[in-house]
């Protein structure tokens, strides 16, 4: 159904569809037909079950923060059977964001190009309605600094929206990675993001609850940079990495490059991104050997897209440019074919593909009990051929 729609819908503007949708999934929350949805979209199998930084997931399959920046949603996008969902990116104060128009897709690509701009209703707007709600899945709520707000004031900044939402939250994500808000991604530097985390680190320990605290990266950087994440990760103690983010590159799209620069700025999400994530996920997993959760996004379009980042190291993945792409039955395909891949691989959970060819494992323990052997991974930088 949602093949055919799709013609017509993509023929209006990308925000307005968005906004649309939104208002349409709190319609269905309105009125009562959140339920007969969870039976259309339901497939559950034990073997999805998983557990990373301390959660328990029915599945690992969840929504990236981008889609439902107000937390509008809570109740209604559990039917679609994510494991989870990420709300935000929001701020500590309502922002309007950049102007429009400012998401674009770029059809031929699979992809779509965003430069939004943290645009929301703030950190105690959003507390306000999380705390009405009672939360079906697990609700992570990632956060960002305000535009009008310089770097050296950041700690701050990140401090207030953490303080005022980390309550209502399962765990909380620190966004230095949008290429959207001038100067943010200079806080991915080793000495500014050291500092923040560590603070935001000291706040967390404060509460009688202490929340997981996960950083989410740009692909746009080198080895040496990710090895800077990897040691600031350890020595702050961070609960988990997201990887990643959207690229400033343009780098392999199909589309002709003219229309593309047409467009303008912003960040690109969805199939192009794919492989270059799952290749920071394989860095990852390898440089902290499989000791720190991480979340893959990027790209994932299908059951073995999801596969492919959970075997390359990551305990859980994220969807979102797919579900535009195929529809809301999509987060249903990938839990099927899911299971369907660890039964032809031998595996009897979710668990036990994490990393399986990341090659940092030299034997896995699998339902038959066989040990195979493990793909390779080049060594050579993940992220130059990226602008940051």
């Amino acid at each position: 159904m949602y093949k055919l729609l799709r013609p017509f819908l993509f023929a209006l503007d990308s925000e307005t569809i968005h906004n649309a949708a939104i208002k349409a999934g709190e319609m269905v929350t309105r009125v009562g037909l959140a339920d007969i949805l969870g039976k259309l979209y339901a497939y559950e199998d034990a073997r999805l079950r998983t557990r990373a930084f301390g959660i328990d997931f029915s599945n690992p399959v969840g929504l990236a923060a981008g889609f439902d920046k107000d937390a509008r949603l809570i109740n209604m996008l559990p039917a679609l059977g994510f494991g989870f969902i990420e709300i935000g990116t929001v701020t500590a104060r309502p922002q309007a964001g950049n102007p429009r128009p400012r998401l674009f897709r770029i059809t031929k690509d699979g992809a779509i190009l965003n430069r939004m701009g943290f645009n929301g209703e703030g950190a105690k707007a959003m507390r306000k309605r999380l705390s009405a709600l009672k939360k079906k899945i697990p609700v992570g709520v990632n956060i960002g600094k305000n535009k009008d707000v310089p770097n050296e004031h950041a700690i701050e900044n990140y401090s207030e929206s953490f303080s005022a939402i980390v309550s209502c939250a399962d765990y909380i994500t620190v966004n230095v990675s949008s290429p959207n808000t001038p100067g943010l991604r200079a806080l991915q530097d080793k000495e500014p993001l050291l500092a923040l985390l560590a603070h935001l680190k000291n706040l967390n320990g404060k509460l009688g609850a202490p929340k997981p605290i996960l950083l989410k990266i740009a692909p746009d950087l080198t080895n040496d940079a990710l090895d800077d994440i990897v040691e600031i990760v350890e020595r702050t103690k961070l609960d988990g990495i997201i990887a990643t983010n959207t690229t400033v590159s343009r780098e392999g799209l199909r589309t002709d490059l003219r229309a593309v620069a047409a467009l303008g700025a912003g960040g690109v999400s969805g199939k192009p991104l794919h492989k270059h994530s799952v290749a920071i996920v394989k860095y990852l997993y390898r440089r902290t050997e499989g000791k720190v959760p991480i979340v893959g996004v990027g790209g994932i379009f299908t059951a073995e897209d999801a596969y492919e980042m959970i075997c390359a190291g990551a305990s859980l993945v994220q969807i979102y440019t797919g579900m535009i792409y195929e529809g809301p039955g999509l987060v249903k395909r990938i839990k099927r074919g899911l299971v369907e891949l660890l039964k032809r691989d031998g595996f009897s959970n979710i668990a036990q593909a994490i990393g399986s060819k990341s090659n940092y494992c030299p034997s896995l323990s699998r339902a038959d009990g066989s040990d195979k052997p493990l793909d390779s991974v080049p060594t050579e930088s993940v992220g130059t051929s990226l602008g940051g």
